[in-house]
């Protein structure tokens, strides 16, 4: 798929006239990646920003242990590594790829000027980082607040959402990098799902799980 039209059917640029992705695909940069290549480190200066063109990203944090928490995981058309292009400061954790992946790179000073060009541009960003601010909100809150099942169970119930489904998703990434997203083991996390499938509440398929029970799991 051309750069044009990725960005113009993301979230962050969707709408915007020809003219200004016209600007954006000027100053962006094709990078391409192997799986499980580093894209950025924590701590290193964060002098632009990324959109997923192909493959999967995910943005982790490392404990002093080497502990690997994952704290989003995005896919095509997906900004990330953007909140420092206000600040100016460092990349406040790690990304790296899942997959062989393309990525488009918006150097910082660039894409300011833009935004200084382009006040709908700066509403376009303000608005995905609001929904991200909502979704890592939700993880904390699941991690802190819920135990592993339910924490799986509203993982599930987001897809739902994030994929437009009805009573059934596909799970985008393998069960350990799930499991290091919820917080817990692979081990637990797959006897959680053997578990919740002898309940009745959901049904695996290899990736697909359909979702049997959506009051059910609201309620774990």
């Amino acid at each position: 798929m051309k750069k044009k039209e990725i960005l113009k059917k993301s979230l962050l640029f969707n709408g915007l006239p020809d003219e200004q992705l016209n600007a954006l695909c000027s100053i962006s940069v094709s990078k391409k990646y192997q799986r499980g290549q580093a894209v950025f480190h924590d701590g290193e200066p964060g002098n632009g920003f990324y959109m997923v063109a192909s493959g999967k990203v995910k943005i982790f944090k490392l404990s002093t242990d080497g502990k690997e928490q994952i704290l989003h995981i995005f896919g095509v058309g997906e900004p990330f590594g953007e909140v420092p292009v206000f600040h100016g400061t460092p990349f406040p954790a790690s990304a790296s790829t899942l997959a062989a992946s393309e990525l488009f790179f918006f150097p910082r000073l660039e894409f300011i000027n833009l935004l200084k060009a382009n006040p709908s541009l700066a509403m376009s960003m303000l608005a995905v980082l609001s929904m991200r601010l909502r979704r890592f909100t939700t993880q904390v809150e699941n991690l802190t607040l819920k135990e592993v099942p339910g924490r799986l169970a509203s993982y599930l119930l987001y897809l739902i959402e994030e994929q437009n489904r009805e009573d059934e998703v596909v799970l985008d990434v393998p069960k350990g990098q799930l499991a290091s997203l919820l917080g817990t083991t692979p081990e637990t996390l797959s006897r959680i799902f053997a578990k919740m499938s002898e309940e009745g509440l959901i049904k695996v398929a290899g990736k697909t799980i359909c979702l049997l029970d959506l009051e059910r799991l609201r309620e774990r």
